[in-house]
């Protein structure tokens, strides 16, 4: 009961790092967007959702590199994608002092991509599936997913960075009126993600040990509590700019972090370690 105990206490230890970090984080994303004049919807979908998302990047790649639980890593990611999706623009509407209006790229564009990166995750598990076959004896259907397979995704999220990268040259230049340091801002995003890092491998030694106690599976434990503990940024991050009336950058760093975690945090875990056993059973249901 003690091991549980700590574990609990180290848990959400860890997850006031994270958020502490993660406020450092956003702080620096939202003046060097300012600084580099970049449009609400790139800000949100792109700088932003990146950042708020590197505790779901660090989760994958700590979980395989350094515990070789690959599955803990994709469970935390559906997880978070869950949560992200559900809650944020819920808690965001509640807490907005008007109701959240967004323009019609939010729908055409972020929306409508964030759709076909969970049939592009579906069907990279599915060749994984079909063409990798792990035998099992209980009745899962497993499947490994190699750095070839792992592609797939990735040069999907190209795609959609060029479509941003687009948005940018259409965007009229306003000037700022802050006086705004990029070294100093670069140096708080750089102490951010160290910040961010040391909770996370707090967060996942935790989980592991609580899957341990109870002797159950670590996703389990990477959809609940490390998806819970990793959610905190995108959803700090969304409150914030919706209580300050961005309701643009608010929802698209719901829908551009939830492509950044299907599009490139799974994958890099596998490339990250060369190879890792999907278990298409239990994760592609969650999805």
């Amino acid at each position: 009961m003690q091991a549980l105990l700590i574990a609990i206490l180290v848990a959400l230890t860890a997850s006031a790092i994270i958020w502490k970090g993660s406020e450092l984080l956003e702080t620096a994303s939202e003046r060097l967007s300012a600084y580099y004049n970049l449009p609400p919807v790139v800000q949100g979908a792109i700088v932003v959702a990146v950042g708020s998302s590197f505790p779901e990047l660090s989760t994958t790649v700590i979980s395989t590199l350094l515990h070789g639980e690959f599955e803990l890593g994709v469970a935390a990611i559906v997880g978070s994608a869950i949560f992200n999706i559900l809650i944020i623009p819920g808690l965001s509407g509640l807490v907005s002092k008007e109701p959240l209006r967004v323009d019609r790229d939010i729908v055409y564009k972020e929306a409508q991509f964030y759709i076909i990166s969970v049939a592009v995750l579906h069907l990279t598990f599915s060749f994984a599936a079909i063409y990798n076959p792990v035998a099992q004896t209980d009745g899962s259907i497993r499947g490994t997913m190699d750095r070839a397979i792992a592609l797939i995704p990735l040069g999907l999220y190209f795609i959609y960075l060029f479509l941003q990268w687009q948005d940018t040259q259409d965007y009229e230049m306003v000037e700022t009126e802050d006086e705004i340091s990029p070294l100093k801002e670069w140096g708080r995003l750089a102490l951010s993600l160290v910040i961010i890092l040391v909770g996370v491998e707090l967060l996942v030694r935790s989980a592991l040990e609580m899957g341990a106690f109870f002797n159950t599976p670590s996703f389990l434990w990477g959809i609940t509590v490390v998806a819970a503990g990793t959610s905190i940024p995108d959803a700090f991050v969304s409150v914030r700019a919706a209580r300050q009336g961005r309701a643009v950058t608010s929802l698209a760093n719901v829908l551009g972090s939830n492509i950044f975690d299907l599009l490139v945090c799974i994958p890099a875990g596998v490339l990250i370690a060369g190879s890792a056993v999907i278990n298409y059973t239990v994760a592609t249901p969650m999805m």
